[in-house]
């Protein structure tokens, strides 16, 4: 029987065909194919990485190489499911959150549950040497990304969200799931009572500290170099202490080994400060930043027998303090996406139990203001100065939902 005719439409896409050229679009909508559900994205977060496209056509090696539909972190409602999806045990009308890599499902990484797979548990198909993920150049054609109103999308790869939880606080459950996996890498919920560091207090570092303090940690202390995110992180988030890296102390040096050694001494006064004697420092440091001093810092404020999670990317060669970590068997662990953590990532969302979280969405825009929103992003700023934490964006404000139930097309109450 052929689908609803209403599955065949057209649907508003913010397009980017360049740097700094972004297109509102009239897009065709497809009918869900074997094994997919079609979803109407409702809330999409704005990330580092689509900023770097954004403002620069490319992110790292990945550059664009046709017109691409940014964004990834994203929540919406089903509202239709293609053939062979009985087993999933979704429904037309469900809010889910996505989950937007999709792996081969057949290389090594997809099925071995050997070879470390007990931090992750399961599959380390985050490393899949055929992942495609959405909004990312580095596979072509490209898969376009959730800045658009429906798209059609593998229904294991779409989680069920808890009652409690908005569409904003579910599109969170996709940098949540990045840090829960640096968690569980860090073998965080074995350690007692872990005293945890978190260098860069963006939105990736603040939900590591707000899962730090779900997860138990008796002190979690924020460093960064801006004072505004600081206060967010006490305030809000409560973290136990912070520290704000000194201003106005001149250019990195040019020379290597003086740039580690000032590091070092940034860590030693970050140390002192907080109380700490020396040879003393943190069970866990998460590094959230990716800039090669803070990585440098982050090996020195980690305890003998400790480790350090390189959670931030934007260095792709960097000169570290291999020694001090060696020597003092400090664990520098490599951290890339997630795998199996949006169940549980969801489930904290949900449970009440990460402070701040409601708050972290800082500013919204309606998808025909996605420009400004990538230009707010970028400031780091609100128009009036504001703290940007979280972007957000409202996909639903040019065509409500429709779903599809029996063949008849109906708007979901909360879209009505």
């Amino acid at each position: 029987m052929a689908p609803p005719p209403s599955l065949y439409s057209t649907q508003t896409a913010s397009v980017l065909h360049g740097p700094k050229d972004l297109r509102l679009e009239s897009r065709s909508t497809q009918p869900p194919q074997a094994g997919e559900a079609q979803v109407q994205i409702i809330a999409t977060g704005l990330c580092g990485s689509d900023l770097h496209y954004y403002t620069h056509g490319r992110n790292g090696d990945f550059v664009l190489r046709s017109p691409l539909i940014l964004g990834h972190e994203a929540s919406g409602i089903i509202t239709a499911l293609g053939p062979s999806t009985s087993h999933s045990g979704l429904r037309v009308g469900q809010k889910v959150a996505l989950e937007v890599g999709i792996a081969c499902k057949e290389c090594r990484y997809c099925l071995d549950r050997g070879n470390g797979t007990e931090s992750t548990n399961g599959p380390r198909y985050n490393l899949c040497e055929n992942m495609r993920f959405c909004s990312s150049a580095k596979t072509f054609p490209h898969l376009d990304g959730t800045l658009q109103g429906r798209m059609n999308h593998p229904v294991e790869l779409l989680h069920p969200v808890p009652d409690r939880c908005s569409y904003e606080v579910a599109a969170l459950a996709e940098p949540l799931a990045v840090v829960l996996h640096a968690s569980r890498r860090t073998n965080f919920t074995a350690t007692a009572n872990p005293k945890v560091c978190v260098i860069g207090s963006g939105a990736v570092g603040l939900l590591a500290c707000s899962l730090s303090i779900a997860l138990g940690a008796s002190v979690v202390t924020a460093i960064d170099i801006d004072d505004a995110k600081l206060k967010f992180a006490r305030k809000v988030v409560g973290v136990t202490d912070t520290w704000q890296v000194p201003r106005g102390s001149g250019p990195p040096p040019t020379d290597k080994d003086e740039a580690v050694k000032r590091s070092r001494e940034m860590a030693e006064m970050a140390l002192e400060d907080f109380g700490m004697r020396r040879g003393d420092g943190f069970d866990i440091v998460f590094e959230c930043t990716g800039v090669e001093s803070c990585i440098q810092m982050a090996i020195f404020m980690a305890r003998p027998g400790s480790r350090v999670a390189l959670v931030g990317m934007g260095t792709p060669v960097g000169y570290i303090p291999l020694s001090s970590s060696a020597l003092r068997e400090v664990d520098l662990i490599g951290v890339f996406r997630y795998a199996n953590c949006y169940p549980e990532a969801l489930s904290l969302l949900g449970s009440g139990k990460l402070p701040g979280i409601e708050k972290m969405v800082t500013q919204r825009f309606p998808i025909e203001d996605t420009e400004r929103a990538f230009e707010t992003l970028r400031r780091g700023r609100g128009d009036n100065g504001e703290l940007v934490v979280k972007v957000m964006v409202d996909v639903t404000t040019s065509q409500p939902a429709t779903l599809i139930q029996n063949g008849r097309a109906m708007v979901p109450p909360e879209l009505a």
